[in-house]
């Protein structure tokens, strides 16, 4: 990659929709201004160009602009290695309302997806040249829109709750009540309505847990949160939802959806989630409103 220019300028147009996948890849160049994302200086070094070129290729609404024109393909960087096991798809899709998707490698070298980005035949290429997909899992229905799709193209098992079977009628694995199922070696299902009737958390191996849209990191609380302003079935059945896993789950890295990923140790998670089990049971219904978000 050539030196960023200083005759060059990014910018966001007014299609954003505040989803902040982008200020996630690049949080010293891209920042919340009015409610939606705004590039506050250009990159400097090699190291930002290439945060800036992450956030344009996952923005869901293609608003991040290179001078005239959207990024040039060939430096596009999904999927994106986060972990030694675990990669960013990008190329957030509008109909998951921008989420976060993810691919999970497992030790006999197969992959799962958890969630979905936009869907073309040459993302789903790009991805399943990472090896063997096996898996599709969704974690509630507000991003199952391409689920099948991708598991079609990849040959892999449709996962999703039944409270949220409606949004994947014809999906192949079907994961019932509210007990925890483990699905493959080491990675295990733990429903977690709220969020929507059939929510759920996958964690794999101790380290990862991909939570959707049941809670993120806020960065601009410091800590756990729930996304209590944007709750489509019940903030109450939430905070019993988390209160019930709170203390069988362990992890290291925290995957949502939407909302900031982190790293931190499974002792100081165990302390997080046990607080925000305690803080979630003294939220009440309210409107839903996007514009609260705590980002």
């Amino acid at each position: 990659m050539n030196e960023p220019s200083a005759d060059v300028v990014w910018s966001v147009d007014r299609r954003c929709t505040n989803c902040d996948a982008a200020r996630q890849l690049a949080p010293e160049l891209i920042a919340e201004v009015a409610g939606r994302s705004t590039v506050v200086r250009g990159p400097r070094t090699e190291t930002e160009e290439r945060a800036m070129y992450a956030a344009a290729f996952a923005c869901h609404t293609r608003s991040i602009r290179r001078g005239t024109r959207g990024p040039d393909p060939a430096l596009d960087p999904f999927p994106l290695p986060l972990t030694e096991h675990v990669y960013l798809c990008g190329h957030n899709s509008p109909h998951t309302a921008g989420a976060n998707a993810y691919l999970l490698r497992r030790p006999a070298g197969n992959l799962m997806m958890i969630d979905t980005p936009r869907w073309s035949a040459s993302l789903a290429a790009r991805y399943a040249a990472c090896g063997p997909i096996t898996d599709v899992l969704l974690t509630h229905r507000d991003h199952a829109a391409h689920g099948r799709q991708y598991a079609d193209r990849f040959g892999a098992r449709l996962w999703i709750h039944e409270g949220d079977l409606t949004a994947a009628p014809d999906a192949d694995r079907v994961l019932r009540g509210e007990e925890p199922v483990e699905i493959a070696d080491g990675v295990t299902a733990h429903p977690l309505p709220g969020h929507t009737e059939g929510s759920v958390l996958y964690v794999a191996d101790e380290r990862y847990c991909f939570s959707g849209d049941s809670f993120y990191w806020s960065r601009s609380a410091g800590d756990l949160a729930v996304a209590e302003s944007v709750t489509w079935y019940s903030i109450t059945v939430l905070a019993a939802s988390l209160a019930r896993t709170a203390a069988r789950i362990r992890f290291e890295w925290l995957l949502p959806g939407h909302g900031d990923r982190r790293r931190l140790p499974a002792e100081e998670f165990a302390h997080r989630m046990r607080d925000l089990a305690g803080r979630t049971a003294e939220l009440g219904p309210r409107p839903i409103d996007f514009s609260a978000l705590r980002w």
